[in-house]
């Protein structure tokens, strides 16, 4: 965090990260990896859940939000892996990098509130399943919620829409995006903690208690009255959801709020944590895909089928393939034989 840039010089962790060209190399290379499988992946997962998937249940309805928010960070990702390979040096101007940032960030706690919904979902689906019984009712709070989580975290997340988040830093001769960020984008060090509070605490703290506690309260149901595959199931979705929030979204979380405070009261930094902490929060959008599998079994049935048709395309090329040759080999063998008779030398 800085005043103004004329008179700004850069503290030791965050030049330190500017200058470092193999952390830039090697963060960019993850972006790369991330944006090909989040493309392919959520690009697959959307055809199946808008095209091929019906009804669209409330589960269905949040899968196809949280694919939205991870296809709108595979598309704003090649603008930072440009960023970073530039010497972070940001070209595009202050609104693209407002987009950009948003679009980071909105992935990240759009995806931690529909989890959490998903995850209520399923709970109240067979841990209660005498509520929320009736489809269209659920369905247009399914439809209410998505819009809702948009609004919550567009209205925390709205000083990040009204500044620029663009900072020149004059003796590297670069313009920074969203990595140094000026004290006076929040008026007071009270607003400065409600916005750490919002972001930490009710967008990825309260979730993640909500959405363990479905999962744990889900699997303790039908470790009672389940089939083993049906439970399995339930097993690894957890197991997913928690290793995402666990990975991918609480070291982002934790250092933010560690860096903010020892930067605003100790003038310390862990900006180099932080910025390996967001790139790896990227990678929730390529594990995405697997929640989909295993909560939904209409989506399962749907990629099933489509593998199943991929597969047997194959084999019967092959069989054409292998047809063909044989059907060649069955003609040209007498004939070839022949014209080898035809060219021996008499012995007569």
């Amino acid at each position: 965090m800085a005043g103004n840039s004329s008179s700004f010089k850069l503290d030791n962790a965050t030049r330190a990260l500017f200058l470092n060209v193999n952390t830039s190399i090697a963060i960019s290379v993850i972006y790369m990896i991330v944006t090909a499988i989040n493309l392919t992946g959520n690009g697959l997962s959307l055809w199946l859940l808008v095209f091929r998937t019906s009804p669209k249940t409330p589960s269905i309805i949040f899968m196809i939000n949280l694919t939205l928010t991870d296809l709108a960070l595979g598309a704003a990702l090649p603008f930072q892996i440009a960023y970073q390979l530039q010497g972070y040096h940001w070209n595009l101007g202050p609104n693209m990098c407002r987009v950009m940032t948003l679009v980071f960030y909105t992935n990240m706690y759009c995806s931690i509130l529909t989890m959490m919904a998903i995850g209520i979902d399923r709970y109240l689906g067979i841990v209660r399943p005498m509520q929320f019984r009736q489809t269209r009712v659920r369905k247009s709070i399914a439809v209410f919620s998505c819009l809702l989580m948009w609004g919550v975290v567009l209205s925390v997340l709205w000083p990040l829409m009204t500044t620029d988040l663009t900072f020149d830093v004059p003796e590297l001769g670069i313009t920074t995006c969203f990595d140094v960020l000026k004290k006076d984008m929040l008026p007071t060090l009270s607003a400065w903690a409600a916005f750490l509070f919002s972001m930490v605490f009710v967008l990825f703290l309260f979730p993640f208690c909500v959405t363990t506690f479905c999962y744990v309260s889900v699997i303790h149901k039908l470790s009672r009255d389940s089939k083993t595959a049906q439970k399995r199931r339930a097993i690894l979705l957890a197991f997913i959801v928690l290793l995402v929030f666990t990975v991918c979204f609480a070291p982002n979380n934790i250092l933010l709020l560690a860096h903010t405070v020892l930067r605003l009261f100790y003038n310390e930094s862990l900006y180099m944590a932080y910025k390996l902490s967001l790139c790896f929060s990227c990678l929730n959008s390529c594990l995405d895909p697997f929640i989909y599998y295993f909560a939904s079994k209409d989506f399962r049935q749907k990629l099933r089928q489509i593998i199943n048709l991929s597969i047997s395309m194959d084999s019967m090329k092959m069989d054409r393939k292998e047809s063909f040759y044989s059907a060649h080999n069955a003609v040209e063998g007498p004939v070839g034989e022949q014209r080898r008779l035809s060219l021996m030398p008499s012995t007569a």
